[in-house]
């Protein structure tokens, strides 16, 4: 069985995230989301809010096989030891590209069979990252058509702001 890992914050969870899973979900047997902690981020939802909200967007993709974990620590440890075949990173721009590949070659370096796929974001959502979205909730600006619809309607129930940069 052909696992597939896409880490990332998912704080909240986007529109260009929600076309990541449906698109590399048709690459493998098992997509695994996971919710990567980052100690130098103040998050705006809980990883339990997180799962609770990629569940609920994800729960009506026809023939999706998701898992949603969290972790800490190197990506490359968690590949090796859970024995994943590959990890999908989602680019939007040439930045994404400049930051993303040095990433990847140092998880080669940590772990020889490491791979790394890179999915381009759909156009109508390469705009959109999940800072954007906290510095538009930071200015009570619009963010409908941004994420997912109940990420949109949790923010609205629980007054949700974003913290600015």
């Amino acid at each position: 069985m052909k696992k597939f890992l896409y880490p990332g914050s998912f704080d909240p969870l986007t529109n260009g995230h929600l076309d990541i899973i449906k698109r590399a979900s048709k690459l493998c047997d098992t997509l695994v989301v996971g919710i990567v902690t980052n100690s130098s981020k103040k998050p705006l939802f809980t990883v339990e809010e997180r799962k609770m909200l990629i569940r609920q967007a994800t729960e009506n993709i026809e023939g999706l096989d998701l898992e949603i974990v969290d972790f800490s620590g190197l990506l490359a440890d968690y590949v090796r030891e859970n024995d994943i075949a590959c990890i999908v990173r989602g680019l939007r721009d040439v930045p994404d590209f400049m930051s993303e590949m040095p990433r990847a070659y140092t998880n080669q370096y940590l772990y020889e069979g490491f791979e790394t796929m890179f999915l381009l974001t759909d156009i109508n959502h390469s705009y959109v990252s999940s800072s954007a979205i906290k510095e538009i909730l930071y200015f009570d600006g619009n963010i409908d058509g941004l994420v997912p619809e109940n990420v949109l309607e949790y923010i609205k129930q629980h007054s949700i702001r974003g913290q600015q940069k």
